[in-house]
């Protein structure tokens, strides 16, 4: 696992792009992402980015990184899988919005896909909910009270399948 960050040089940028929601606190959660890690990292310019359906943009993210002073901006995927979004669409739309600025450079990282740190965020996930199912709550930045985190047997209500 690479924790180690190479030199800041030239001024780089961090774009943090999730895929977008109708819903507001969806879209929120990605913003106490990005401030999370602002606090973590030595990066002073991150800013948040959705790839639909919601604001702001990949285009408005980079504009405003080269604005406060980016040369370089690195696109990070908020996704679990290297699927056609990580592929084609956010490159697109990062290569359109970095048309405007020909002077910077850019890249797409890798999602989050098989990291180390997955399994721990799994095992965390599932000690969470299994707290709050038995009745010791423990707090989780997802659900807050656990009401989803209910033991269960046999079939869900109006489902026959198997």
């Amino acid at each position: 696992m690479m924790s180690e960050q190479p030199s800041n040089d030239p001024a780089t940028g961090i774009v943090i792009v999730d895929h977008g929601s109708r819903r507001a606190a969806s879209n929120e959660m990605l913003l106490v992402a990005v401030d999370n890690f602002l606090q973590a990292s030595d990066f002073d310019i991150v800013e948040p980015a959705h790839m639909e359906l919601a604001q702001p943009d990949i285009a408005t993210a980079f504009a405003r990184c080269v604005e406060r002073g980016a040369q370089r901006v690195i696109v990070f995927p908020y996704f679990l899988s290297p699927g056609r979004h990580w592929s084609e669409d956010i490159p697109n739309l990062v290569q359109a919005a970095a048309a405007d600025f020909p002077q910077v450079e850019w890249l797409v990282t890798a999602p989050f896909g098989l990291h180390a740190g997955m399994s721990a965020i799994i095992n965390d996930r599932i000690a969470q909910c299994l707290h709050h199912a038995q009745g010791t709550p423990v707090g989780c930045d997802v659900c807050g009270d656990g009401s989803k985190c209910q033991l269960q047997s046999g079939p869900l209500s109006g489902d026959s399948t198997v």
